[in-house]
C-alpha cells in the first residue's frame, strides 16, 4: 500500500518558509514564466534570451505588461476557444490610448487582420498586427461588465467564478497606474462578429486550434489582456480555454517596412508616430 503523503507544516514561520521555498522549482500550467527567458516551446527563430513576457491566461484571468518599442507579442488561442480582450496605451503618456473607432474608420476596415494598425486617439500607431492566422477579431461589441454577467451567469464580481471583463481590465490597469476611467472600448481577439445587411450583428464563433496574432509595438506601450467569454457568445455556461502571450525583443519599424506604406492612411499614422518619437527622444 503506498505511503500517504505528509501534509506540509505551515503553522510556524519556519515551516511556512520551508514550504514556500520548496515550490520554487514547480512548473505551473498557468501564470507567468519567471524569469521570462525560462520560457519554452517558443515561436520559430525566437531565442529565450530575447523573451520579455511569457504568460498563460486561463478563462477568467487577466494580465498586463509594459513593452518597449519594437517588441513583438504573440497571443495564441491554444485550444481554439479563447476570447482575449485587448487594450493598449502609450506608456509615456497613458492618456493616449487605443481608439477602436478610429482604428476601424481611418483604415476603412472593420475586420482586422495582418497589416492592420491599432491607432490611438491622437492618430498614432500603438501596435501593428504583423501576423495573424485567426482572422476573427471583433471591434464592435466591447466586453462584459458586472451587470451583464450577473444576468447571464448569476454572478459577475472579480472574486466570483464568472468574473466580468471590464472589472478585470480595471484590475490589470491599476497595476500600471491606470484608473477605471482609463478603461475604454476594447478589441476582442479570436471571436469574430460580422455586421449583417440589415444592421444586426452575427457572432462568428471560434477561430480554430492554436491560431495566433502577433502585434509589434510601434512605441513604448502598456498592454492589458483578459480572457473571458464574448458578450454575444450564445452559450449559457462561462466557457473558454487558455491563451498564451509571449513577447520578445524585436526591431523598430523602418522606412522599408511593408505595413508602413500599404495605404496612404497607414503611412500618415506612422509619420504622426515618428514625429511624437522625435520630440520625446524615444
Amino acid at each position: 500500500m503506498p505511503e500517504a503523503e505528509t501534509e506540509p507544516v505551515t503553522s510556524t514561520l519556519d515551516g511556512a518558509r520551508e514550504h514556500a521555498r520548496s515550490q520554487g522549482d514547480r512548473v505551473s500550467v498557468t501564470g507567468r514564466s519567471i524569469p521570462s527567458s525560462s520560457a519554452t516551446d517558443l515561436p520559430s527563430g525566437v531565442e529565450p534570451a530575447t523573451v520579455v513576457w511569457d504568460e498563460m491566461l486561463e478563462i477568467g484571468a487577466y494580465a498586463s505588461s509594459r513593452l518597449r518599442r519594437g517588441t513583438v507579442a504573440r497571443i495564441t488561442d491554444l485550444e481554439g476557444d479563447g476570447c482575449v480582450q485587448l487594450l493598449v496605451y502609450n506608456a509615456a503618456a497613458p492618456n493616449e490610448r487605443l481608439n477602436v473607432a478610429d482604428t476601424v474608420k481611418v483604415q476603412w476596415q472593420a475586420y482586422l487582420d495582418e497589416g492592420a494598425l491599432l491607432l490611438s486617439d491622437m492618430g498614432r500607431v500603438l501596435m501593428t498586427i504583423v501576423a495573424d492566422t485567426s482572422a476573427r477579431h471583433d471591434c464592435l461589441c466591447g466586453c462584459s461588465n458586472r451587470l451583464t454577467n450577473e444576468v447571464r451567469f448569476g454572478a459577475g464580481g472579480v472574486a466570483s467564478t464568472t468574473p466580468n471583463a471590464r472589472d478585470l481590465l480595471a484590475l490589470s490597469g491599476a497595476k500600471n497606474g491606470l484608473t477605471r476611467a482609463d478603461i475604454g472600448p476594447n478589441i476582442n481577439l479570436f471571436k469574430g462578429v460580422r455586421a449583417e445587411d440589415g444592421g444586426s450583428l452575427r457572432f462568428d464563433g471560434e477561430s480554430g486550434l492554436a491560431t495566433f496574432v502577433e502585434l509589434r509595438a510601434e512605441m513604448d506601450v502598456i498592454v492589458l489582456l483578459t480572457n473571458t467569454p464574448h458578450p454575444l457568445d450564445p452559450r449559457t455556461e462561462y466557457a473558454g480555454t487558455p491563451v498564451r502571450v509571449t513577447a520578445w525583443r524585436g526591431s523598430p519599424t523602418t522606412d522599408a517596412d511593408r505595413f508602413r506604406t500599404s495605404t496612404p492612411e497607414r503611412l500618415r499614422a506612422f509619420q504622426n508616430t515618428e514625429e511624437f518619437l522625435a520630440v520625446t527622444g524615444e
